[in-house]
């Protein structure tokens, strides 16, 4: 039988991309961009901080990293623990080591929970995003709008309330959006979000409450996607940023600089048989010629040499 022409009818049709959301743009065609200080590479390295719930509910579904075992699952629920105990502090001892900036995206519910987290990262005086309110509270497809929208305003309400910050950076637990997630992310002034990993530098995301920043996350190069999905090892780990390192060097000589972003997680990299994988990755990029600034610092150098 053959296709029914209703197939190919689209309620938005034009060059490039058939919706409205941003402009069809090529990164080889875009103007050369120098990260301060003349360097070629920014490193952006987003640190999740998130609390899981022993009761998830796993509404629509069951995200990646939550419990997998019948109530209560105390074996992942208290090693996602870890990470904020003890796993943490590894990595922020690595950053000064290397003289690396993190960037800190934070569940709300976290740091209602850990005062103790929160205040070290307040002293530190590094920028946090907001990742959320908690992990099992997921923003997805044909959410109530109303619930959506409050659930938007009371993590970033309290989050910029407990970190004495504007936050203005938005990382979405599992990355799940609903068609409404960046209006009211723009409506709730939020400059920039991390959820779409469709570039490698950022772009204009068009909401009818003014423009949203889309910044280049990579999953990619997520630590549990390598490790926990993937399942390679902690060397091959390594060896996969350092390649992405030297390829983005190369283009960025060629093309103008780009971003290296690293979005790792302390309960995974901060295990001490892994630790040393992200201190070599870490050695190795801070060695290059290399801009490291949190994400705020990076999108507005980039946003200074840029016409939108």
């Amino acid at each position: 039988m053959a296709l029914d022409k209703s197939y190919l009818q689209y309620a938005h049709r034009s060059y490039g991309m058939d919706h409205e959301r941003y402009d069809w743009s090529m990164l080889s065609n875009r103007p050369a961009i120098t990260w301060p200080g003349g360097k070629k590479l920014a490193l952006w390295v987003n640190v999740p901080l998130q609390f899981f719930p022993l009761d998830q509910k796993g509404e629509p579904f069951k995200i990646q990293g939550g419990m997998t075992m019948p109530y209560p699952d105390l074996r992942h629920f208290s090693l996602r623990d870890y990470g904020n105990r003890v796993g943490i502090f590894r990595f922020l001892k690595a950053f000064d080591k290397y003289g690396v900036t993190p960037t800190f995206a934070m569940n709300t519910e976290l740091a209602k929970r850990t005062p103790y987290l929160l205040d070290t990262i307040k002293e530190r005086g590094n920028e946090v995003m907001c990742h959320g309110m908690h992990m099992d509270a997921l923003h997805y497809g044909g959410q109530d709008k109303q619930v959506e929208a409050q659930l938007v305003k009371d993590s970033l309400t309290q989050l910029r309330e407990l970190t004495e910050q504007d936050v203005t950076g938005w990382l979405s637990p599992g990355r799940n959006e609903s068609e409404n997630t960046p209006e009211l992310l723009a409506a709730n002034g939020i400059k920039y979000f991390c959820d779409w990993v469709n570039d490698d530098m950022p772009y204009t995301f068009n909401t009818q409450q003014g423009n949203l920043w889309a910044m280049p996350l990579s999953n990619e190069l997520d630590d549990t996607f390598i490790m926990l999905n993937n399942l390679h090892s902690e060397e091959s780990y390594a060896e996969q940023i350092i390649d992405a390192c030297d390829y983005l060097l190369k283009e960025a000589n060629e093309q103008g600089g780009r971003i290296l972003s690293l979005n790792i997680h302390p309960w995974m990299l901060g295990q001490p048989h892994r630790i040393s994988a992200l201190e070599r990755v870490l050695e190795y990029v801070m060695d290059q010629d290399v801009y490291s600034a949190c994400a705020s610092d990076i999108l507005n150098a980039y946003t200074s040499q840029i016409k939108t």
